[in-house]
């Protein structure tokens, strides 16, 4: 029996039966977590010194498009109209199948690095199966717990060839892997569908793609904004045809308006912001304060490393600020003076980057807390560290102060991902130099063609 027993740290759970503990150990068994409370004794156990330490659940990442990691930064500067043109319909086009996979497998060993264990790879650029196939491999091999949201490209059509917003989701890719790398429906990376949705696809193929993923018993994740939706009244469609529900996930959502973001919460549909992106690039406010109005949680995602920085820390604060900012300015407006105390408290944005990643991919009962019988995904933050001594409020200083050097080990089903600040993964130099000439070699092909970052 695989034991290993954390005493004496500061316990954020998020688990409310257990609550906060500030001197707590965890033991875990077997890749799962055995008990969570003061003064465990196993001492057969690994046994880690936990004083100074702040354990919280692993972090989810409710969404990225991973295979952009080898193009970090060249997308800073673009709107949104802009990465579609010179992303998808230029850049994109370029990928061989060892660029997805360089890219995903660094990308997934980062959000390792960063306290990620869980990461929603929403992958939409794997025109072949070969592309899927080394997505895939590239988050096997990085160790990283997975939903591997299989999408489609979306390439300006060549001469004689449909708009991709009239081609369905290929049902026998999707059948491929169930039927081989991602058979395990509770294996450490999982398949759900990256469907274009109403908003980028006609209503035929909406209605396909969303039986496709009833019928397979699959999350379906989609985009919501950006321009002018291509099917007008779409979701009132879907609604009608008895095709929305609690599998249903939206990406966005910025410009959806009241009465329908009511019905779709009505229906158990769940919401992935990407707050940091969608104010860059043009997308909207996030919608996170119209969620909260309604006691619906978002989950929060990074987007794209082309664009920012993966850290979950970070997006959760830039979604906490934008709203309490948006929060106080209406409170300014309506009475004169801001809130007499804050509208969202630090505690919420950890929920969104923890329990809600977890329940949107419907794995609450696996992961997403520190409780007994869940698979051990846990984070190890030095709080001793400079920057974050002394402790007042441990909630407080997750939320608000830690960043990636305050991130000393991290641990994914009960096994050691990162240890006293080091990756423990092999051949980290030449997988860089992998990174390195996969992403240069892409921007020369495509600064050749005339469509260089500004």
């Amino acid at each position: 029996m695989r034991r290993t027993l954390i005493q004496s740290a500061t316990i954020i759970s998020m688990d409310a039966s257990i609550g906060d503990l500030r001197f707590g150990d965890v033991l875990v068994e077997n890749g799962r977590i055995a008990e969570v409370r003061p003064g465990i004794d196993a001492t057969d156990a690994e046994i880690v010194d936990g004083r100074g330490r702040i354990v919280i659940p692993g972090l989810i990442n409710a969404h990225m498009h991973t295979w952009q990691t080898a193009l970090r930064g060249y997308a800073a500067n673009w709107t949104l109209l802009e990465y579609f043109r010179r992303m998808h319909a230029g850049l994109a086009t370029l990928f061989a199948p060892d660029d997805i996979y360089i890219a995903t497998l660094v990308g997934a060993l980062n959000q390792i690095n960063c306290g990620a264990t869980t990461l929603v790879d929403w992958c939409h650029n794997n025109p072949t199966p070969a592309h899927t196939d080394a997505a895939v491999r590239g988050l096997l091999e990085s160790g990283i717990r997975a939903a591997f949201f299989h999408g489609s490209p979306k390439p300006e059509p060549k001469p004689g060839e449909p708009h991709f917003s009239e081609v369905p989701h290929p049902r026998r890719e999707v059948e491929r892997l169930l039927a081989g790398p991602l058979a395990d429906r509770d294996g450490l990376v999982t398949l759900g569908l990256a469907i274009l949705g109403p908003h980028y696809s006609t209503l035929d193929v909406s209605l396909h793609d969303f039986r496709l993923a009833r019928e397979l018993g699959l999350i379906a994740s989609m985009h919501q904004g950006g321009g002018p939706a291509k099917t007008q009244g779409g979701w009132e469609k879907l609604i009608e045809a008895g095709l929305v529900g609690p599998n249903v996930n939206i990406v966005h959502g910025n410009d959806l308006p009241d009465d329908l973001l009511q019905r779709l919460i009505d229906l158990g549909v769940s919401f992935s912001v990407t707050p940091e992106n969608e104010m860059i690039q043009g997308h909207g406010f996030p919608i996170t304060g119209r969620l909260l109005k309604r006691s619906v949680r978002p989950t929060i995602g990074i987007d794209l490393e082309s664009v920012l920085a993966g850290d979950l820390f970070s997006a959760a604060r830039v979604a906490l600020s934008m709203q309490r900012a948006l929060d106080n300015s209406e409170m300014r407006k309506s009475e004169g003076t801001i809130p007499a105390t804050t509208t969202i408290p630090a505690r919420e944005a950890l929920a969104w980057i923890t329990t809600e990643g977890a329940r949107m991919l419907g794995r609450e009962s696996q992961i997403g807390s520190l409780t007994p019988g869940k698979l051990a995904d846990l984070v190890v933050i030095n709080a001793d560290d400079l920057n974050l001594f002394p402790v007042h409020d441990p909630i407080a200083t997750v939320v608000m102060q830690t960043s990636l050097a305050n991130i000393e080990s991290v641990m994914i089903g009960g096994v050691w991902k990162k240890r006293n600040g080091k990756l423990l993964a092999d051949g980290l130099d030449r997988k860089k130099e992998l990174l390195a000439r996969s992403g240069q070699r892409l921007v020369k092909d495509i600064e050749r063609q005339g469509h260089a970052a500004t």
